[in-house]
C-alpha cells in the first residue's frame, strides 16, 4: 500500500491549515480531516467555467474573476473556453497554493498561470469584487465548500446581502456570478434573487467522467 505524502502546510489567513499531500500519482488539499480537492475529481471545478461562459452574451473581449486558484481546473477550463483577446483575473489569498501550483503540480498546472491572458493577484477576491464596478463578464467564486465560511470565516462576507449586491455591482450587464458548493443551500438561493440576480442552480457531478457525488453550482446572471 502506498502512504500518504505530506509535501506542504499552508497557512490560510485568518483561518485553518491547510497540508498538501501525494499520493502516488494524485495530489490532494486538506483542510483537518477534510479533503477540499484533489486530482481524481475535477468535473464540477471545471463545470463552474464551461457553464459560465456559454451563458455570456457575445461580445467583445471578455474579463473574467476566478475567486481561488485551488488546483486550476476552473482556470484551464475558462483559458480554453476563452477567445485569445479574453483578459482572466486570478484572486488567490494563500500564497503557498500558487508555489504549490508552480511546484510539485506543475505538470498539472501547464503553464495555465503564465498565459499572457492571465493576471494573478495574491489577495481577497472580496477586495476585487468590491472595487470593481461593471469590470467583469462573470464571477466564479471557489473559495470554500459553499456560501459558509468553512475553510475562512471572512469568506462569508462574500454570500451576504452586501456581498452579492457588490458582485452585482462589478459585473457587466449580462455578467453571471457563479459559485461552486458541495451541496445546496436554498437560503443563499433566495439571498441570491433578493440581491437582484436570475437564479439558476445546476448539480453537476464531482468527476469529469460525470461519476461520483453531486455538487451544487448556482449560476447568477445580471440583468
Amino acid at each position: 500500500m502506498i502512504a500518504r505524502e505530506l509535501l506542504g502546510t499552508a497557512q490560510v489567513p485568518g483561518g485553518e491549515e491547510l497540508r498538501l499531500f501525494r499520493h502516488g500519482a494524485d495530489f490532494m488539499i486538506v483542510l483537518d480531516r477534510n479533503e477540499l480537492m484533489n486530482t481524481r475529481m475535477s468535473g464540477s471545478e471545471e463545470a463552474l467555467a464551461t457553464l459560465s461562459i456559454a451563458r455570456l452574451p457575445e461580445r467583445g473581449a471578455r474579463h473574467v474573476l476566478i475567486g481561488g486558484y485551488g488546483m486550476g481546473f476552473t482556470l484551464r477550463t475558462a483559458l480554453a473556453a476563452l477567445g485569445a483577446d479574453a483578459r482572466v483575473t486570478v484572486a488567490e489569498l494563500v500564497p503557498e497554493i500558487i508555489a504549490w501550483a508552480r511546484g510539485p503540480m506543475a505538470a498539472l498546472t501547464a503553464g495555465c498561470l503564465d498565459d499572457r491572458r492571465v493576471v494573478l493577484v495574491e489577495d481577497d477576491v472580496s477586495w476585487l469584487i468590491g472595487g470593481a464596478e461593471a469590470e467583469y463578464d462573470a464571477i466564479l467564486l471557489d473559495v470554500d465548500n459553499g456560501p459558509d465560511g468553512l475553510v475562512r470565516q471572512d469568506n462569508n462576507r462574500l454570500y451576504t446581502k452586501t456581498g452579492l449586491r457588490a458582485a452585482l455591482a462589478a459585473l457587466r450587464p449580462g455578467g453571471v456570478l457563479a459559485v461552486w458548493s458541495a451541496g445546496p443551500d436554498p437560503a443563499f438561493t433566495r439571498r441570491l434573487e433578493n440581491a437582484g440576480f436570475a437564479v439558476e442552480e445546476v448539480r453537476v457531478r464531482a468527476r469529469s467522467n460525470g461519476k461520483g457525488a453531486h455538487h451544487m453550482i448556482w449560476l447568477a446572471t445580471k440583468a
